[in-house]
């Protein structure tokens, strides 16, 4: 996508953090925790200069009876509970906890769609996988967050673009679920941080020249090899894939090693960059991991 006039767009005055979607994933736990003990988040770019409106940032802890637990979630995915239908569904009978909560959660930083709403959120996640810190955003048609991901403090961070709800989603590993790692909180600590300069900067006025972003995008995903009665998987990553997120894999390379000792190899026309390999919570959900590829967007914003 080119654009060549220039593109005005309005402040960002409310930023939403969020930790503790996921329970157990404990580095967005830790670090919103942190940030609430404050008054003035130490996260928050402090005023050097007046500004005419400061940036709010709104630290959120999304899911607390998941965290009180140290686990994923309660009843069911949080993350999977911001759709219309279940933010608008019914409220009478048994309603799972995290349908109730995406509720709330939904009218604090909303509600979506409506004006009062905030204008960035940015959700805190971890996972199992060696991403490094690898920044989600969900359309291409979204300025600000494609511009969030060209960024230059973001030096060469993996980025995906893929279809969802307006915000911006950091996922950082490998950490195992229900610990937390230094190197992967501070990471995620400077991300943050780095978010929010970004944002001040474009509060300024400033101008941002065209230019191509490089990302990856998401195109499937696949499951492990099962047995067909008991469902159960019958092979493990293959160790020359294992932690090799974000890197090509050509056709006929090792995919799977059998339980047996057979290798499996993928069976694809094209070079594809696989992702979330070997995450531990995609288990549950019959995921082995997500394939991308590889394209450019050019934005043009001021």
């Amino acid at each position: 996508m080119e654009v060549d006039e220039v593109v005005c767009l309005p402040r960002l005055s409310r930023v939403a953090v969020c930790g503790g979607t996921h329970g157990n994933e404990l580095s967005g736990v830790y670090l919103v925790r942190e940030l609430l003990k404050v008054k003035k988040g130490v996260m928050e770019k402090e005023e050097e200069q007046e500004e005419e409106e400061p940036l709010s940032v709104l630290k959120v802890l999304s899911n607390p009876r998941a965290m009180q637990q140290c686990r994923r979630y309660v009843d069911t995915d949080l993350n999977r509970c911001f759709t219309h239908a279940t933010l608008n569904g019914l409220t009478s009978g048994t309603v799972p906890y995290e349908m109730i909560r995406s509720r709330e959660l939904n009218a604090m930083l909303g509600p979506k769609g409506r004006s009062g709403a905030v204008d960035l959120v940015c959700d805190l996640h971890n996972t199992t996988a060696n991403m490094g810190l690898c920044l989600i955003a969900y359309s291409d048609c979204d300025w600000i967050c494609t511009f969030i991901l060209k960024s230059p403090i973001k030096n060469h961070i993996p980025s995906i673009l893929w279809e969802s709800m307006a915000s911006v989603t950091m996922e950082i590993g490998p950490q195992p679920h229900g610990v937390v790692r230094s190197n992967v909180y501070t990471a995620m600590k400077a991300g943050v941080q780095h978010m929010l300069d970004w944002v001040c900067f474009f509060n300024s006025g400033t101008l941002f020249e065209g230019e191509s972003v490089d990302v990856f995008t998401m195109i499937k995903h696949i499951d492990y090899p099962r047995d067909s009665e008991t469902r159960n998987i019958t092979a493990a990553v293959h160790p020359h894939l294992q932690d090799r997120d974000f890197c090509p894999l050509h056709p006929e390379d090792p995919l799977f090693q059998t339980f047996s000792g057979e290798t499996l190899r993928y069976k694809g026309n094209e070079p594809l960059y696989p992702f979330f390999i070997n995450e531990c919570a995609y288990y549950e959900k019959g995921i082995f991991f997500k394939f991308i590829i590889h394209l450019y967007i050019c934005k043009h914003i001021s």
